[in-house]
């Protein structure tokens, strides 16, 4: 079952805007209504202002503060709860997947193994799944 992109809202939080711009016009180019944060009290403010995004891509490192505690914040103010939450970070690092894993995150991607079409193409493909499960 494909998802139906043009409802579909994407929140991108990366401290890297080259990146977000790159993973915004993939998103956007799929039929996705973009939104984006290049820090993590950003992200949360945006969340807390009532933005539901469908997915939302959290970069694990970042200045101040990265996409573990962002997550923790969302799973403990009960933020965008239907939301699927995907990692997305060049850290392979499985304390970091672990810690992602118990926060119940639905996804984890390594950015350095991926194109930014690679990067959209497995988002939904992790979608989908998850969604139809």
């Amino acid at each position: 079952m494909d998802m139906e992109k043009k409802k579909q809202k994407v929140l991108i939080v990366d401290d890297d805007q080259f990146l977000i711009n790159m993973y915004s016009l993939k998103f956007s180019n799929e039929g996705f209504e973009v939104s984006s944060a290049t820090k993590g009290e950003e992200s949360l403010d945006k969340l807390r202002g009532g933005l539901e995004p469908d997915i939302i891509l959290l970069d694990v490192v970042m200045p101040s503060l990265g996409g573990i505690g962002i997550l923790e914040k969302i799973r403990r103010e009960k933020l965008a709860e239907k939301s699927f939450v995907i990692m997305l970070t060049n850290q392979g690092d499985r304390s970091d997947i672990d810690q992602a894993n118990k926060l119940g995150v639905d996804g984890y991607i390594v950015k350095a193994t991926s194109t930014p079409s690679g990067v959209v193409e497995e988002v939904m493909n992790i979608y989908n799944r998850v969604k139809n499960n």
